[in-house]
């Protein structure tokens, strides 16, 4: 649950550097011959072109566990057995008549709103709610999937560390550096830089192409892929209202995309005909899913911070920008200069305030003990760590069998100029006692067949989805005035 992780880790940003891939092909050429012989080059049996490869396969799975355990932490698993045993066989399938079958394969839901899909070095594939909500059938997940473990078979990941790690041999720095931080300075972090090997548009194209592949040797339509596209790119068009999908953030265009992947099927004389879109068994899947933030995990409204499990309020500083995190709670002030942020963890008081009083680095003045039902500690304190010095306000609060830490964190010269807006905004802490907030339930996808020709439109003015008819349309990949046959399944959120 979240809050009830305190370890924040943030992954550096090892992305090597951008030159072209052409330096990188050739096993004949200079880089490939020097460095007394530590680089190597092969030629990968998914994508049939020579790469750079100075990670082992046992370095890449160690790479790639090291990093599931952080994303277990920062992302929990989504809370549905059935609906995460459905696509681990998917993916499980798929990986198998791939070029690298031996590997770990692990395929994960976790709970996120984002659109959003991952892979890490090693085989370990990440889907979130959020895009799930948002597939129409099997071979739309599948393409989702293929895609992901197109960049493991095609050591993306892997060709981006030696990339690296070449140029740090070249400055005299051995060895790959890709343990996480975990030190003070992570208490500020604004997210979890899961992705910090960023992939290059060839890679991104490499990816689709596989991905295709392997979707199709399962016999999914391979129109779904470039349904997938169109999905995304309306999405994206909706950006204000909806979020563009995470999944795009460093992709190539939607448009683009889906436009390449109609050519390739095209050429390859591919068609509809005796494939599966598996629709009527996705839809049943995803019956029941959450759709959009979890009111039970915290949610805001304005400044105010509400969590109803945990029954308890704060208020957050006006104008500044807010983020509800697996690990933490977090508003930091808009020019980045200043944040507040809010933890949780088991145990008693004194024990979990004398240890953060004795980390490393960190120097704290005397206690004030806070009185009340609400029980506690408040000081300032100072910290250095590996990006300069910190001062700070801190506040613990024993509530609800937990101990919360409230931070107040910016340079040590503009501690003053925050100081009473850290006082205020620590001090506010409560216990959450308003009926509504504490009832409050997330909306979910409920799927139901028509029971007459109509449209979308029409259902919709009969009985009201919990989100805007627009919206509604695109989850169903669908118009709003599009004639719909009697049994057609929908997506309608309660």
């Amino acid at each position: 649950m979240p809050l009830k992780r305190t370890l924040l880790s943030v992954w550096p940003n090892r992305q090597g550097p951008r030159w072209p891939r052409w330096q990188w092909t050739a096993c004949g050429m200079l880089a490939c011959g020097c460095l007394f012989g530590l680089v190597g080059c092969s030629t990968n049996p998914a994508t049939g072109r020579s790469q750079l490869t100075l990670v082992s396969e046992a370095q890449e799975q160690q790479i790639g566990l090291q990093n599931a355990e952080q994303v277990a932490q920062a992302m929990p698993a989504y809370d549905d057995p059935a609906l995460s045993a459905y696509v681990d066989g998917i993916g499980q399938t798929l990986a198998a008549r791939s070029e690298r079958p031996g590997l770990p394969w692990q395929f994960t839901v976790v709970d996120d709103t984002a659109i959003n899909a991952f892979a890490l070095p090693g085989g370990y594939i990440y889907v979130t709610r959020g895009i799930l909500a948002w597939f129409n059938s099997e071979a739309e997940l599948a393409t989702v999937l293929g895609h992901e473990i197109g960049h493991v078979t095609g050591r993306h990941s892997v060709e981006r560390l030696s990339r690296t790690q070449l140029a740090q041999l070249g400055l005299g720095v051995g060895g790959l550096v890709y343990s996480p931080i975990a030190d003070f300075s992570g208490l500020i972090s604004q997210g979890l830089g899961v992705l910090f090997l960023k992939y290059s548009r060839d890679d991104e194209r490499e990816a689709d192409m596989l991905g295709l592949r392997y979707m199709s040797r399962e016999g999914y339509d391979p129109e779904s892929a470039v349904r997938v596209f169109e999905m995304l790119g309306a999405q994206r068009n909706a950006g204000e209202r909806d979020g563009t999908p995470n999944w795009l953030a460093t992709h190539p265009t939607p448009e683009d995309r889906s436009e390449r992947l109609q050519k390739l099927i095209d050429e390859r004389g591919a068609s509809s005909a005796g494939t599966r879109t598996g629709q009527t068994a996705y839809l049943q899947k995803i019956d029941g899913l959450m759709f959009g933030e979890n009111p039970r995990a915290g949610f805001f409204e304005g400044e105010a911070f509400y969590h109803p499990d945990l029954a308890f309020t704060v208020q957050f500083p006006q104008g500044w920008q807010h983020q509800n995190l697996a690990q933490a709670v977090i508003s930091s002030q808009p020019d980045g200069r200043a944040a507040v942020q809010l933890t949780a963890a088991p145990g008693p008081l004194e024990e979990v305030v004398a240890a953060f009083r004795k980390q490393n680095g960190v120097s704290a003045g005397r206690a004030r003990s806070i009185p009340g039902p609400l029980a506690g500690q408040e000081f300032s304190f100072r910290a250095q760590t590996a990006q300069g010095n910190i001062a700070g306000l801190a506040r613990f609060v024993a509530h609800d069998g937990l101990t919360f830490r409230l931070l107040g964190l910016t340079a040590p010269a503009s501690f003053e100029q925050y100081a009473q807006t850290f006082s205020q905004s620590l001090a506010s802490f409560a216990e959450l006692t308003d009926p509504e907030k504490l009832a409050r339930q997330p909306q979910r996808i409920r799927i139901f067949e028509t029971d007459r020709p109509t449209s979308l439109a029409a259902l919709y003015a009969e009985r009201p989805a919990a989100i805007e008819l627009e919206t509604l349309a695109r989850l169903n990949g669908i118009k709003a005035d599009a004639q719909l046959a009697a049994g057609t399944a929908l997506k309608w959120v309660e």
